[in-house]
């Protein structure tokens, strides 16, 4: 009956590995395949019969995707430092110490985050544009955290619902100030959840388009998203090899974030649901 249950398991797990690593797989193998062999009907989908770079060759040579990409990553750490700094403090402040209608700023909090961006956009068009930030990364960096500051801090309110509150007793009475216990205690205690608020945050950022189609005009000013939609997506012509290759590539940050830190992911994850 074990062995039974262990072949269940192991196919179970062949299947989600296949089910996981297909997308990148069809990502490969469609950048790597020449132009002739990729519009033909009658090749194999799944097989590469003329091994090419060439897709690869024209993301780098006819497209600012190197720039696009490093757009995105400035602008995605510092929309997660933004996040991770207020998104902390206001989650600790609500949590931990006794605020007079703490829980209802906390359910108001997390209310702004279904407030959908399409809505948001208008007001902050006018923000924008009174700063002076239009057309420059600035611009992205300060208007991302609206979506990503609200669900994090709710976030963060319940894993810190989670650590027990005679931590910071115990360090009140031996006269450690707040100060000390939140950087002392709180932050090394609180490591998983804010792992995952920082994944959340860096992962919606890096996605975003709405926000970075409206803010941002100039070609090398574009984040990922942006720029290879509107290079590699002409009306209805699609060069697909070369948007296979950018698809992929554009994949590695979230593939390498996920892969080091799923452990911390999965426990600030679980142990913020337990409260709420």
């Amino acid at each position: 009956m074990k062995n039974k249950h262990k072949y269940i398991l192991i196919i179970l797990l062949i299947i989600f590995l296949f089910w996981t690593i297909f997308p990148f797989y069809w990502m490969f193998i469609t950048s790597v395949k020449a132009d002739a062999e990729l519009y033909n009907h009658e090749s194999n989908p799944f097989l590469v019969k003329n091994f090419t770079w060439e897709h690869f060759d024209y993301l780098f040579k006819n497209t600012s995707f190197l720039i696009w990409f490093k757009n995105s990553l400035i602008i995605c750490i510092g929309v997660t430092i933004i996040t991770l700094i207020i998104s902390f403090l206001a989650g600790y402040s609500l949590s931990r110490l006794k605020l007079r209608g703490s829980t209802f700023w906390g359910l108001l909090i997390f209310i702004a985050y279904l407030v959908p961006p399409s809505l948001l956009f208008i007001p902050l068009a006018q923000v924008v544009d009174t700063l002076k930030l239009t057309d420059s990364l600035f611009a992205l960096i300060m208007t991302y955290p609206t979506f990503t500051v609200p669900f994090t801090t709710w976030m963060l309110m319940s894993y810190f619902s989670t650590i027990p509150y005679e931590l910071e007793e115990s360090a009140l009475i031996d006269g450690a100030n707040r100060a000390q216990i939140l950087f002392k205690i709180m932050i090394p205690v609180s490591l998983p959840g804010i792992t995952t608020v920082g994944i959340f945050s860096f992962t919606l950022s890096w996605g975003e388009m709405m926000y970075a189609v409206i803010f941002i005009n100039s070609t090398v000013k574009k984040t990922l998203p942006v720029g290879i939609i509107g290079e590699l997506v002409h009306g209805d012509v699609f060069w697909w090899g070369s948007l296979m290759a950018a698809a992929l590539l554009a994949s590695v940050p979230l593939v390498i974030i996920y892969s080091f830190f799923t452990d911390l992911y999965v426990s600030g994850l679980t142990k913020g649901a337990v409260k709420g």
